[in-house]
């Protein structure tokens, strides 16, 4: 740091998030609930605009009428709160430092200093940094600067995926990836009337969560929409024509696609940059416990970039979700603010897509032995994972609201399963009654050995479980059902 910088003005405050995603609008609400004053809380972004919900942009931001553009989505509507617009930061006091990136932090000294040259100072950091998109060229292929080759990660990526897509009207698409990104992306090409090719390494798509008989299932429909599916072989090089724009694909496997776009999806990496060798990272994010607190006590992280206890699993996780990231957010000022009535983070990891027609839900962890159930060849069907003896995860396909609450509170149970072919053969009924328990009447060593928990429950908490479960489903719902399908 030179003497010029020494000399630039510094800003204190005493909260400061860093990062303007989803979990920063969602603490930022959380904070006003909880009587932050004017002034003592600021947000350090690089994107331009304030916080928004980032699923609009691979759902509702991409359809050809009544596309979402903001203010509609800004946090947090997404969970049928407040609409927090640049107006509402100002009224409630607080600082949004937008478009403006952070060249180093020094947890020591607890400042931040901006490529602006200003040092902004606080005393606890909350940071929601999120991830990047991973690049081509981090697989050595060259060509992502590309005019018609896209990335889905930011507004500014959204509106160019629009702006090429416009360009392009029933041209050809091919979309590398098939996890999120990639399934979302390519449903709304086709909405859009492009023709669609997606192209990825592994056996089937979302090979992450789904196995290879429910993935099969949501390819079936795609084949049934036109997409064309190439899988097992990766992109090696595009081809440009004089303008600088890719005109074909050639992948791994020797075949050649013409195109007129690329959208490319092959997974994230959580922004830890600024704290490597200050804060402990595990699982590519940083480290905390379950009061989302780091290695050093005055920083705490949410969201994507943190690896946190999920007591479900009795394991650290780093999930790259939405619902992870609103849910974090609420925990950590809850934490920071009223440390002596907040207990533990426990997360029921919940992810969820909606494509086409289609909406599915998941639950828990998908490890151990699947039992399928319903009809696969239907509109609903669903799964349970069966880990040593106990139910750990649960996925339901064109579930009704109690369904999903139901799938949601059994997983959280974690029941103990001893007959696999009965549990196939109760199928979706088999959550549904689990769920309608009665959960707090027994005396609390009856219910802990009853349900047969790995360690001792309080009758407080399972029900405090269960209804965060049930608000979580509900929540879903009313985002699948209200909010234009995002």
């Amino acid at each position: 740091m030179n003497g010029h910088d020494v000399g630039r003005m510094g800003r204190a405050f005493v909260y400061v998030i860093l990062g303007g995603g989803v979990a920063a609008g969602y603490a930022a609400l959380e904070f006003i609930k909880k009587g932050v004053s004017h002034g003592e809380l600021c947000i350090v972004s690089d994107e331009p605009v304030a916080p928004y919900e980032r699923p609009a942009l691979s759902k509702g931001f991409l359809l050809p009428e009544a596309a979402a553009r903001l203010p509609s989505f800004h946090t947090c509507v997404g969970a049928n709160e407040e609409r927090l617009t640049p107006k509402w930061y100002k009224e409630h006091g607080i600082e949004l430092v937008l478009g403006t990136g952070v060249k180093s932090a020094d947890v020591k000294r607890k400042t931040l200093l901006t490529t602006t040259g200003e040092t902004i100072s606080y005393k606890i950091l909350i940071v929601a940094t999120g991830a990047r998109a991973l690049k081509l060229e981090e697989f050595g292929v060259s060509g992502s600067d590309a005019q018609n080759v896209c990335y889905l990660r930011d507004i500014a990526d959204a509106n160019r995926l629009v702006d090429v897509m416009q360009s392009c009207p029933g041209g050809n698409a091919v979309v590398i990836g098939g996890g999120y990104i990639g399934m979302e992306c390519a449903a709304s090409l086709v909405i859009n009337k492009i023709n669609v090719t997606m192209v990825f390494p592994e056996e089937h798509c979302m090979a992450r969560l789904f196995t290879s008989k429910i993935a099969n299932y949501y390819e079936e429909y795609y084949k049934s929409r036109g997409v064309n599916f190439i899988k097992g072989t990766v992109l090696s090089s595009f081809d440009f024509d004089s303008n600088g724009k890719v005109t074909a694909v050639t992948l791994r496997d020797g075949s050649t696609l013409s195109v007129d776009m690329v959208v490319v999806g092959i997974g994230i990496r959580p922004n830890t940059g600024l704290f490597e060798g200050q804060l402990t990272l595990e699982k590519g994010g940083i480290k905390v416990n379950g009061m989302l607190q780091s290695s050093n006590s005055s920083v705490y992280a949410i969201g994507d970039v943190a690896a946190f206890p999920v007591k479900a699993f009795g394991e650290t996780r780093r999930l790259e979700h939405v619902d992870s990231a609103r849910k974090s957010a609420r925990h950590v000022v809850s934490a920071i603010m009223e440390p002596d009535k907040t207990g533990e983070f426990d997360y029921l990891p919940f992810f969820y897509s909606r494509v086409f027609t289609l909406s599915w839900q998941f639950y828990g962890d998908n490890v151990g032995e699947v039992v399928y159930y319903g009809d696969m060849s239907g509109s609903a069907f669903g799964a349970y994972w069966v880990s040593k003896g106990y139910l750990v995860g649960a996925f339901l396909e064109g579930g009704t609201k109690e369904e999903y609450e139901a799938i949601a509170k059994a997983t959280r149970l974690r029941p103990a399963i001893e007959d696999l072919t009965e549990l196939e053969r109760q199928g979706l009924r088999y959550a549904v009654t689990v769920s309608q328990k009665p959960v707090v009447s027994p005396p609390v060593e009856v219910r802990a050995s009853d349900l047969l928990f790995e360690k001792p429950l309080y009758a407080w908490h399972a029900t405090a479980g269960v209804i965060i479960a049930a608000s979580i489903a509900a929540f879903a719902y009313f985002y699948g059902k209200k909010r234009r399908r995002w």
